[in-house]
């Protein structure tokens, strides 16, 4: 026992001596301690030739930071850029009250309003489309629409009537889209192809000639805007008629796309300035008189981004805006360089659109009644007059569901009066060539 208690006490010292030279000498002469580390050699290569060096990966590139300011970014008025992680909430119209927001389909996604006439400070981003499945905070919405096959799809022959059933290529034409810092805008194809070339719905009608009958459209209007109708208003009406979406409601694209699957052709409606403009406010991102026209470009722009799949362009309001020739001319520029077609769904005595438009060789066309303006029957009888006097002629009409049955119900009997019922692309296609 006492032999045990020995080697005890000599392990314990040893180990005490042993931790406190440690602790006062840790490095030995302060060199760093070498740790070896012992790795499986690797297999011979086939001839007993050494094995090559591995490869060393380069190191990552740092991420990039994204600008909080944004910053060159080029946004339009209205807009500001954030860090992605934290969206800033939209601010309160200046310069006019914003139109009411109904509860269904077409209520609108937040947005920034426009700024008034002396206001041309960036305003916050809109909050992303709730219906935008997977887009990161700030996206431009409806980017995921553009997720489609690269091979073009052409477009469908003409039916052997105008009434013929046809569902028109689900959209967009990859090769018919420009990616934006908004979202997707359409462009003219490298071989030529214009969205009024591959969205219009066909007819047989849409070149003049000698002797066809006299021809009528008409443009729905009022879809995609706050107080709109619902998509349901547009079951039944007639596969020619051709229908505008505004820019503000939910879930455009999809309203868009069944549209066309049921055969109507779309056209954008955007918000051109009033003559009592703030007291009447047509949206958010209203092109105005006060703003530079590249401004109203950048608005212009992000309005078109909201969905894909139209053959043109008509406006909401605007009498004010179109009179500027200084104002509008810069738009119908960008149209013609974008491949669309442009309905003036309220021209005026006044109105500098259609000088400036024939000037620029951008497909144009007047509308010759507006139907909602007064008595419907009424009106559409003066649209038929319209069309035998000039050859062709196009109505629009605030779309209502005691509005769309009469339309139905009219259009069902002008065949019998020797009138073709078209769309609108067919119509300003054949005023153009004629």
């Amino acid at each position: 026992m006492k032999a045990l208690g020995v080697a005890c006490g000599i392990v314990f010292w040893t180990l005490v001596l042993g931790t406190a030279f440690l602790y006062f000498f840790p490095g030995g002469n302060d060199e760093p301690v070498a740790i070896l580390q012992i790795e499986p050699a690797p297999a011979p290569s086939p001839g007993g030739a050494p094995p090559a060096p591995e490869a060393q990966a380069p190191a990552p590139a740092p991420a990039e930071t994204p600008d909080a300011s944004g910053g060159n970014l080029d946004v339009p008025p209205g807009f500001a850029v954030g860090p992605p992680d934290s969206p800033q909430a939209p601010s309160e119209p200046q310069g006019g009250a914003m139109m009411p927001m109904p509860q269904g389909q077409n209520e609108a996604p937040p947005a920034p309003a426009g700024p008034g006439p002396d206001d041309t400070a960036p305003q916050p981003t809109p909050a992303p489309d709730a219906d935008q499945q997977g887009a990161a905070p700030g996206a431009p919405m409806q980017q995921a629409a553009l997720d489609t096959p690269a091979s073009a799809t052409p477009p469908p022959p003409p039916p052997e009537n105008e009434t013929g059933s046809i569902a028109l290529p689900s959209t967009p034409e990859p090769e018919l889209v420009e990616q934006s810092q908004y979202g997707p805008l359409p462009k003219i194809a490298a071989d030529g192809r214009r969205s009024i070339d591959v969205y219009a719905r066909p007819s047989r009608y849409a070149a003049a000639t000698q002797g066809e009958p006299p021809r009528v459209a008409i443009l729905v209007t009022g879809l995609g805007l706050p107080d709109g109708p619902p998509q349901a208003a547009l079951k039944g009406l007639p596969v020619q008629v051709s229908v505008a979406y505004g820019a503000y409601a939910r879930s455009l694209q999809d309203a868009v796309a069944e549209a066309r699957a049921e055969g109507h052709e779309v056209l954008l409606q955007i918000p051109l300035e009033p003559q009592n403009y703030p007291s009447v406010d047509p949206g958010p991102h209203t092109l105005i008189t006060t703003l530079p026209p590249a401004d109203n470009i950048k608005r212009l722009q992000w309005l078109m981004s909201r969905y894909t799949g139209y053959v043109g362009v008509t406006n909401h309001m605007g009498a004010k805006f179109q009179a500027s020739a200084e104002s509008i001319q810069p738009v119908l520029e960008e149209l013609k360089r974008r491949g669309l077609l442009y309905v003036d769904g309220e021209a005026t005595k006044d109105s500098a659109t259609e000088r400036t438009a024939k000037a620029i060789g951008l497909d144009y066309f007047a509308v010759n009644v507006q139907i909602d303006a007064g008595d419907t029957a009424q009106q559409l009888a003066k649209l038929e007059q319209a069309a035998k006097e000039r050859g062709t002629a196009i109505g629009v009409v605030r779309l209502k569901p005691a509005t769309a049955k009469q339309i139905t119900d009219w259009a069902a009997k002008l065949e019998g009066k020797g009138i073709v019922l078209v769309p609108v692309s067919a119509a300003v296609r054949s005023q153009a060539q004629g």
